[in-house]
């Protein structure tokens, strides 16, 4: 579960291990978790798959930017660690 951004807002960015092909990111507060909040990547856009943190929808829409801004680095660091 290597990490995919740094920390923002409090908030973790990771990836899990081998969950699916899709290009995504886990985002949580404390120890990471298979069933965070969810985002899938692209180089067009960012969509929230769910919201099982209950993150807030201002906090979402903040971390939604984040990780727009730096979907090119998540992009590339799911590709170096899976080897897509």
């Amino acid at each position: 579960m290597p990490k995919a951004l740094l920390d923002f807002m409090g908030f973790k960015f990771f990836f899990w291990s081998n969950e699916e092909k899709r290009i995504h990111v886990h985002v949580c507060k404390g120890n990471p978790r298979a069933n965070a909040t969810k985002f899938w990547v692209t180089h067009d856009g960012v969509e929230l798959a769910y919201n099982d943190d209950s993150i807030s929808s201002d906090d979402l829409n903040k971390i939604q930017k984040y990780i727009w801004a730096n979907r090119d680095t998540i992009i590339a660091r799911w590709v170096q660690y899976f080897g897509l």
